[in-house]
């Protein structure tokens, strides 16, 4: 089975992007840059790409310049494993970018995230669609997501046990 890398467009950023990835989630590293050449597309030595992994996972950055930019119809989903981590990841990655709805945010450099504390997948899949539901419009009315209010939507009266 080939290797599936997603390849993240930049306009001249993508080394100080890749940086700036491995250094928030500090589980990852610079594999390799690549340079241009006297054949362009950038100024001989220039960086053309960085390809990087965090988390195990494998990215390439290029710098293909200001035609393309990024929406958010196509985010890096991050699963936390506590609030902790969501809060973390969230100042991190928002700094300098755009915080929003429902625990997207895009970064400094127009990448879209979703930071999403893990538990939340097994109380929107509960087969008890009313509880599903209270998660699902607590999200709706938040910005970074919240775990302790997630799960007491989610419990209502609180009798519930939590996932």
């Amino acid at each position: 089975m080939p290797a599936i890398a997603p390849c993240l467009w930049f306009d001249g950023k993508a080394e100080e992007a890749a940086n700036f990835y491995i250094s928030t989630f500090r589980q990852g590293k610079i594999i390799d840059l690549m340079y241009c050449t006297d054949s362009g597309p950038g100024p001989k030595g220039s960086v053309l790409s960085v390809t990087f992994e965090i988390s195990g996972q494998r990215f390439i950055a290029l710098n293909g310049g200001p035609q393309y930019v990024f929406s958010p119809a196509m985010s890096l989903f991050v699963s936390c494993e506590s609030q902790a981590e969501v809060d973390e990841l969230w100042e991190n990655l928002s700094a300098g970018g755009e915080k929003q709805v429902c625990g997207w945010l895009k970064d400094r450099y127009g990448v879209s995230w979703q930071i999403v504390p893990a538990a939340l997948g097994a109380m929107l899949r509960d087969p008890d669609a009313v509880r599903a539901s209270r998660a699902m419009q607590a999200i709706m009315g938040m910005t970074k997501l919240d775990l302790a209010a997630l799960q007491q939507a989610y419990q209502g009266s609180g009798q519930e046990k939590t996932p």
